[in-house]
């Protein structure tokens, strides 16, 4: 009961003198601040972005690319290799035939509404099929575009974004002038960043002939992919790499969010070692300030060990003062903040994503800054001898 008793009333001594050094206190504060904030920040950005790829996508349904393509921009099939695809076991059928949509990407530039930038913006033609297949989209204002016409409807993200892409705005792409008469939603996946039309007419302006991109498939049941996938692979009248939709969306996010971890552990280890810096420098002033005070209260009969706990604990919050606002100011500046990154050579609008427990994360972070900040200063206030304490007055 004793070393409570005292750590306690030191911790009260020290809170009730903080307004005597409040210059020292806000400068640890605005240390641990900074690194909270920049922290916060920058792994908002992966969490967004990943949350963004990682809404696209639906079970059962399997993403067909050329061998070796990687991505949908740099793969190329043709209306026999989809009939072939068509055929294989597992494919869902209907009363329209297999569940296979062909979809041909390009990219088209366009510049952005507020820096006037040029920018690489998915422009993807599809059949009516694609719908089935990407049960995601839903229309929000106006109606879908009309096959055989230079009709497109637009991602709301796109829309909000690029100039020319509104409802009823018309653009150049192609030889051909779109119009834009439906705008949709794919419920936070990226498919909200593109632009859509009809897949022959979109052929025709960028002279494709009959050639697209990528085939999407539904199967009759999840559990059917192995089989597809084996039967397609080995088929030796294709020439396929087959991944989930799920899994294929979730490793386009995985590059762009190891990066921005890395960076973000980074920026936490320099900056935290100015924080670090900082608590030194401000505890240790703390306990000059308060040698004669400790010298007296070691001569009262304080401890050494209450003394070094009340020395932390005054570290610990000025950290967390710090880190509760930085993680508080990511939250308010950042959390929603739309903003895009290239992914194969196109934009990809997203969100920063300031969650709870990355908050929790960067405060955690400050109070380990903190205790090690701390830690020397506050061994050396345990270790001060009263009479030599004195003696320096």
């Amino acid at each position: 009961m004793r070393f409570i008793r005292e750590t306690g009333s030191l911790v009260g001594i020290g809170l009730r003198n903080l307004p005597r050094r409040l210059d020292v206190a806000l400068v640890a504060i605005a240390g641990f601040l900074g690194v909270v904030l920049v922290f916060v920040s920058v792994l908002s950005i992966a969490k967004g972005f990943s949350r963004t790829v990682r809404a696209t996508g639906v079970p059962g349904v399997v993403l067909v690319l050329r061998k070796g393509a990687g991505a949908e921009l740099s793969s190329n099939f043709t209306l026999n290799d989809a009939q072939i695809i068509g055929g294989e076991p597992g494919v869902r059928v209907g009363s329209r035939g297999p569940w296979v949509s062909p979809e041909l990407l390009v990219v088209i530039s366009r510049r952005e509404r507020h820096t006037r930038i040029e920018s690489n913006v998915p422009f993807r033609g599809i059949t009516p099929m694609a719908f089935r297949l990407h049960p995601h989209i839903h229309l929000v204002a106006g109606r879908l575009f009309r096959p055989g016409l230079n009709e497109v409807i637009v991602g709301r993200s796109a829309s909000e974004r690029f100039a020319g892409l509104g409802l009823g705005d018309h653009f150049v792409s192609g030889h051909l002038v779109w119009h834009v008469v439906g705008i949709f939603t794919d419920q936070g996946g990226v498919h909200s960043s593109e632009i859509w039309a009809d897949l022959p007419t979109l052929e025709g302006a960028f002279h494709r002939g009959d050639n697209f991109s990528s085939l999407y498939v539904a199967l009759r049941n999840p559990a059917d992919f192995a089989r597809f996938k084996a039967a397609a692979e080995h088929d030796p009248r294709l020439v396929v790499d087959v991944e989930p939709e799920i899994r294929y969306f979730a490793k386009q996010a995985r590059t762009l969010a190891r990066f921005i971890d890395v960076a973000g552990t980074l920026i936490l280890v320099l900056m935290g070692l100015g924080a670090i810096f900082a608590a030194l420098n401000t505890m240790y002033a703390v306990v000059a300030d308060r040698t004669r005070e400790i010298a007296t209260l070691r001569i009262l009969g304080f401890g050494r060990t209450p003394i070094l706990i009340a020395v932390l604990i005054e570290s610990l919050f000025f950290a967390f003062l710090g880190g509760a606002l930085g993680a508080t100011i990511a939250y308010l500046g950042f959390n929603g903040y739309e903003t895009s990154t290239l992914a194969n050579f196109s934009e990809i609008v997203f969100r920063f994503e300031v969650t709870l427990p990355l908050m929790v994360t960067g405060i955690l972070d400050a109070l380990v800054l903190g205790l090690i900040g701390g830690l020397f200063p506050a061994l050396r206030a345990a270790r001060l001898a009263p009479a030599e304490a004195i003696r320096t007055l």
